[in-house]
Protein backbone atom coordinates (compact mmCIF):
# COMPACT_ATOMS: atom_id res chain seq x y z
CA UNK A 1 0.00 0.00 0.00
CA UNK A 2 0.91 3.64 -1.00
CA UNK A 3 1.18 6.09 2.07
CA UNK A 4 0.75 9.81 1.55
CA UNK A 5 1.98 12.81 3.86
CA UNK A 6 0.34 15.85 4.69
CA UNK A 7 2.40 18.34 5.81
CA UNK A 8 1.65 22.22 6.84
CA UNK A 9 3.66 25.61 8.93
CA UNK A 10 3.65 28.62 9.34
CA UNK A 11 6.42 30.42 7.10
CA UNK A 12 6.93 34.39 6.15
CA UNK A 13 8.24 33.35 2.44
CA UNK A 14 9.51 33.01 0.04
CA UNK A 15 6.37 32.18 -2.04
CA UNK A 16 5.31 32.11 -5.75
CA UNK A 17 8.57 32.40 -8.19
CA UNK A 18 10.86 33.07 -5.17
CA UNK A 19 9.98 30.09 -3.13
CA UNK A 20 11.14 28.33 -6.25
CA UNK A 21 14.20 29.83 -6.69
CA UNK A 22 14.72 29.44 -3.23
CA UNK A 23 14.50 25.61 -2.79
CA UNK A 24 15.43 24.22 -5.72
CA UNK A 25 17.49 22.11 -5.07
CA UNK A 26 15.84 21.11 -1.98
CA UNK A 27 13.24 19.27 -4.48
CA UNK A 28 16.14 17.83 -6.42
CA UNK A 29 16.96 16.33 -3.32
CA UNK A 30 14.05 14.82 -2.22
CA UNK A 31 13.64 13.04 -5.03
CA UNK A 32 16.46 10.87 -3.60
CA UNK A 33 14.58 9.93 -0.80
CA UNK A 34 13.84 6.37 0.03
CA UNK A 35 10.45 5.25 -1.18
CA UNK A 36 9.48 8.77 -2.40
CA UNK A 37 7.02 8.71 -5.32
CA UNK A 38 6.14 12.26 -5.88
CA UNK A 39 5.06 15.86 -3.84
CA UNK A 40 3.20 18.24 -4.80
CA UNK A 41 4.28 21.80 -3.44
CA UNK A 42 1.33 23.78 -1.44
CA UNK A 43 1.73 27.45 -0.46
CA UNK A 44 -0.68 30.19 0.41
CA UNK A 45 0.96 33.83 1.06
CA UNK A 46 -1.98 35.48 2.31
CA UNK A 47 -2.09 33.50 5.64
CA UNK A 48 2.41 32.55 5.79
CA UNK A 49 1.52 28.94 5.39
CA UNK A 50 3.59 26.17 3.36
CA UNK A 51 3.77 22.72 2.75
CA UNK A 52 3.24 19.75 0.65
CA UNK A 53 1.26 16.48 -0.24
CA UNK A 54 4.18 13.24 -0.59
CA UNK A 55 3.89 9.76 -1.72
CA UNK A 56 5.70 7.25 -0.67
CA UNK A 57 5.84 3.62 -1.24
CA UNK A 58 5.86 2.20 2.44
CA UNK A 59 4.20 3.26 5.71
CA UNK A 60 8.12 3.31 6.92
CA UNK A 61 9.67 5.16 4.59
CA UNK A 62 7.23 7.83 4.97
CA UNK A 63 7.61 8.33 9.25
CA UNK A 64 11.30 8.38 8.18
CA UNK A 65 11.08 11.02 5.65
CA UNK A 66 8.84 12.89 8.25
CA UNK A 67 10.92 12.87 11.08
CA UNK A 68 13.37 13.68 9.16
CA UNK A 69 11.41 16.47 7.49
CA UNK A 70 10.56 18.05 10.43
CA UNK A 71 14.14 18.39 11.72
CA UNK A 72 14.92 20.28 8.73
CA UNK A 73 12.48 22.45 9.08
CA UNK A 74 13.28 22.86 12.65
CA UNK A 75 16.44 23.79 11.36
CA UNK A 76 15.21 26.41 9.16
CA UNK A 77 13.87 28.03 12.09
CA UNK A 78 10.18 26.41 11.50
CA UNK A 79 9.22 25.10 15.29
CA UNK A 80 5.79 23.92 14.53
CA UNK A 81 5.19 21.59 12.00
CA UNK A 82 1.91 20.16 11.25
CA UNK A 83 2.34 16.11 9.56
CA UNK A 84 -0.32 13.38 9.05
CA UNK A 85 0.54 10.00 7.27
CA UNK A 86 -2.25 8.54 5.66
CA UNK A 87 -3.31 5.03 4.40
CA UNK A 88 -4.18 5.60 0.14
CA UNK A 89 -7.18 3.92 -1.04
CA UNK A 90 -6.19 3.66 -4.34
CA UNK A 91 -9.38 2.08 -5.93
CA UNK A 92 -11.56 5.27 -4.88
CA UNK A 93 -8.62 7.67 -6.11
CA UNK A 94 -8.29 5.80 -9.66
CA UNK A 95 -12.29 6.55 -9.63
CA UNK A 96 -11.30 10.28 -8.89
CA UNK A 97 -8.28 10.69 -11.73
CA UNK A 98 -5.86 10.61 -8.80
CA UNK A 99 -2.02 9.73 -10.06
CA UNK A 100 -2.30 6.23 -8.08
CA UNK A 101 -2.20 2.78 -9.91
CA UNK A 102 -3.55 -0.43 -7.73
Amino acid sequence: MAYMIQVDFKMNGPFGDEMEDAFSDLAKSINEEEGFVWKIWTENAETNEAGGIYLFESKESAEKYLDMHRKRLEGFGIPEVNGKIFGINTKLTEINKGPIKS
